[in-house]
């Protein structure tokens, strides 16, 4: 599979999401309406899907900066980075994306945007500052891929449609156990509402659960793809293999990283913490760093 059908995957995998999202909350919003007795929660459910959905594609980038507390790095404060991604840019034939800064020690580094023309590149000052060149590099070359690739999009769209399948699991188990239950009993219910209250309690439990192991899936399968491609832009493997071991071996944890976000990251942000390889959101940096060295070979 070449770049440019791989782009085309993740495009129209990105609106299977949407779609399946928007039938998903649909059909969550209608068992949850039923369960309550108040057909108002699918509309509402319906009016947030389509909201949410429209958010995510346009504005999910500036969210999760605004998560991050990422400053925007220009040609004027910031020229060697900013040579660094132009000459790479004109090497893959990419617009030279928006470049940012989180202020945070721990080496790390993310691609967002809905496509080339709006993608951003976002480094720590970390990883500027403990990185060798070739290093540096390999990891922007790496990031560029990931907008080359256009999977920032649908990666960035998950973080948003999980954050808000998540709110609405949390919200009615709320309404269930503290709200609901006392209501339901003095009206006396019927065998279909008692049906469609398990069914919403079963939902609100799998459906985040679901979700992440979606997310999860997804960002896995992103970072081989490019690894491999970044290492083709530079043709130099050994950098990005060796910055990825620098970055594994520093333990200091990411402060601006969140559960939301922590997919997007070239590693795990969250340092120190015995994770099962089932719920890890990157794949294994020995992993990683074994096939790009092959690459060399």
């Amino acid at each position: 599979m070449t770049l440019y059908t791989q782009a085309d995957k993740n495009t129209r995998l990105t609106w299977v999401y949407i779609t399946g999202f928007l039938i998903f909350v649909m059909g969550v919003g209608y068992v949850f309406a039923g369960a309550m007795r108040n057909s108002l929660i699918l509309y509402i459910a319906v009016a947030f899907s389509v909201g949410m959905s429209f958010v995510s594609y346009w504005w999910s980038d500036k969210i999760v900066l605004a998560m991050s507390g990422a400053k925007e790095l220009t040609h004027d404060n910031g020229r060697e980075i900013y040579h660094i991604v132009e000459n790479l840019c004109i090497t893959a034939g990419l617009p030279v994306p928006k470049i940012y800064t989180i202020d945070d020690s721990a080496p790390n580094a993310f691609a967002t945007g809905r496509d080339p023309e709006h993608g951003v590149i976002c480094l720590t000052t970390g990883i500027i500052a403990k990185l060798e060149k070739k290093e540096l590099e390999g990891v922007i070359a790496h990031e560029l891929s990931h907008i080359g690739n256009r999977d920032i999009l649908l990666s960035t769209v998950v973080v948003i449609l999980v954050g808000f399948v998540t709110l609405l699991a949390d919200w009615f188990r709320h309404w269930a156990f503290f709200g609901g239950r006392s209501r339901d009993n003095n009206e006396g219910g019927g065998q279909l509402q008692m049906v469609l209250i398990i069914l919403a309690v079963i939902l609100s439990i799998l459906a985040p659960i679901a979700a992440v192991f979606m997310q999860m899936a997804i960002s896995r399968k992103r970072e081989f793809l490019a690894d491999a491609s970044g290492a083709l832009l530079t043709r130099y493997p050994e950098g990005l293999a060796s910055a990825l071991e620098k970055i594994s071996a520093d333990q200091e944890p990411l402060e601006a990283a969140n559960r939301a976000t922590a997919h997007l990251y070239i590693a795990n942000p969250f340092k120190g913490k015995k994770i099962s390889s089932l719920f890890q959101t990157h794949p294994p940096i020995e992993e990683r760093v074994k096939l790009l060295r092959d690459m060399s070979v």
